[in-house]
């Protein structure tokens, strides 16, 4: 082999040498949208599960149902409270069973028993996570915060309903139990009030 197709050779092998610049570029693209996300992803999330029922998650309604079906389904209610929070909150009735339809008020009890004032907030789901888009509260405990005083005591209602559309639903119309979830946790104050407040 000549010295000049030897040259030849190792250029073409130059011009052939895949470049990283592509693979470096969509690395940072990713990581660029993974920090996005990340910065993001509770307000995404909650909204995704708002909008598709989602893990769970119920639907928020203003009004009652326009149809109630001769079909039942027994709601069960469960009630756990966050380590942090020295509240003791439970369920008035531990189930009802009532029309597909239907709205039903229920109440839960909370009481403060600490020697302070202590704001609570309420997290919540259903399960089987199926019924999440068809479980409807018109009104509830868990859209506000809720704030007791030292040894305070308050009924906090629910009302709700599971839509009618949930006998539509192949797998949703197997549902004949559901389970309304809460999970009370202590509001803390953010930085920014307690710096007002000084």
């Amino acid at each position: 082999m000549t010295e000049k197709s030897e040259h030849n050779r190792h250029e073409e092998g130059a011009v052939r040498e895949p470049s990283h610049r592509p693979v470096v570029l969509s690395l940072l693209s990713v990581i660029a949208v993974m920090v996005t996300i990340v910065i993001y992803s509770p307000e995404l999330y909650n909204l995704f599960c708002k909008v598709t029922g989602y893990g769970g998650t119920t639907q928020r309604v203003e009004a009652s149902s326009g149809v109630i079906l001769d079909e039942k389904i027994t709601i069960k209610f469960d009630a756990t409270i966050a380590p942090a929070l020295n509240w003791e909150f439970k369920p008035v009735e531990r189930q009802v069973t009532a029309h597909i339809g239907e709205t039903v008020i229920v109440n839960y009890r909370a009481k403060n028993l600490s020697d302070r004032e202590i704001v609570g907030s309420a997290s919540y789901n259903v399960t089987p996570e199926i019924a999440g888009s068809y479980f409807n509260k018109i009104e509830c405990f868990c859209f506000t915060e809720q704030k007791l005083a030292a040894g305070e005591e308050i009924l906090m209602p629910v009302s709700f309903y599971v839509d009618p559309e949930i006998v539509e639903d192949k797998t949703g119309r197997r549902v004949k139990e559901i389970t309304l979830s809460y999970v009370f946790y202590e509001k803390k104050k953010s930085v920014k009030a307690a710096l007002l407040k000084k």
